[in-house]
């Protein structure tokens, strides 16, 4: 088990394989369908975002309100199919990589690779282990959408493995 802090340097992404358990630790941010569609409309209106996209991981989730004495509730991984229409451009403009649950199509494993970057499978299931994983969270973009809000979160030891390296090998081929 590897044990990261972000972000991620060129050589450490180019050293994971498919399949590798690693332990995350940092600043990652969360985006469901809803916020995707919402950076997409800033993006083409040539607006700043709400967070910094180079380098950064988005966490394809949406937390549940915190229970007393911790920054978060339950926060499993959604479906990470859903944001096939929006991760290669993403991925072009410079995103470190993405955090979900279960496979992505071939146009996000090809921008995986022709960016150099790299996409972990969280366990579905889980979001109980994950929301004590998160030491910190704020909301940084779209209250409105409550759960599906962009969310910054500082994380120690978030358990994930790599289900799509820097080269494009999967685990899902295997």
């Amino acid at each position: 088990m590897r044990k990261l802090t972000l972000p991620l340097d060129k050589e450490t992404v180019a050293s994971l394989k498919a399949g590798d358990p690693v332990l995350l630790s940092g600043t990652i941010y969360t985006a469901r369908d809803c916020a995707h569609k919402r950076i997409f409309a800033l993006l083409d209106e040539g607006k700043p975002l709400p967070f910094p996209l180079k380098n950064s991981i988005i966490y394809y989730a949406g937390p549940c309100p915190a229970p007393e004495g911790k920054a978060c509730g339950s926060c499993g991984p959604t479906t990470s199919a859903r944001m096939n229409s929006f991760a290669p451009r993403l991925l072009d403009l410079g995103l470190g990589g993405m955090i979900g649950k279960g496979e992505m199509n071939a146009d996000v494993v090809s921008a995986i690779a022709r960016n150099k970057r790299v996409y972990f499978a969280a366990i579905g299931g889980a979001g109980a282990l994950y929301g004590n994983a998160i030491l910190s969270s704020t909301c940084v973009a779209f209250p409105d959408l409550l759960s599906e809000a962009v969310y910054k979160f500082e994380v120690v030891d978030f358990p994930l493995v790599v289900a799509i390296d820097s080269a494009g090998n999967t685990i899902y081929d295997r």
